[in-house]
């Protein structure tokens, strides 16, 4: 996995503030494999009801770049028991839980 502890914590604690303790967050994407390089941040995040909202994904995001400095980032939220759609069940699969 290509991010530093730093960059983790402050994923998790980020998570943790706008979508409160029972956010699960998975990386996925190139940042997963250590042998690629570059590449943007792909968060996909289970949230609980009521919190999948533009709102709170935007304030997650200046949230986590106001600690780790902008980068691109993607982020994708699912509701925590939603039916999976194809990219979470790639994300899920594929995804490394932080």
């Amino acid at each position: 996995m290509r991010l530093d502890a730093e960059e983790v914590g402050a994923i998790k604690r980020a998570a943790a503030e706008v979508f409160g303790a029972a956010a699960i967050v998975r990386l996925y994407g190139s940042r997963v494999d250590d042998t690629k390089r570059g590449g943007d941040i792909d968060l996909h995040l289970e949230v609980p009801p009521g919190h999948a909202t533009p709102a709170r994904q935007n304030d997650f995001y200046w949230a986590l770049a106001n600690a780790i400095g902008e980068q691109k980032i993607d982020i994708r939220l699912q509701v925590i028991g939603a039916d999976d759609e194809v990219f979470d069940r790639v994300a899920k699969t594929q995804g490394v839980v932080l």
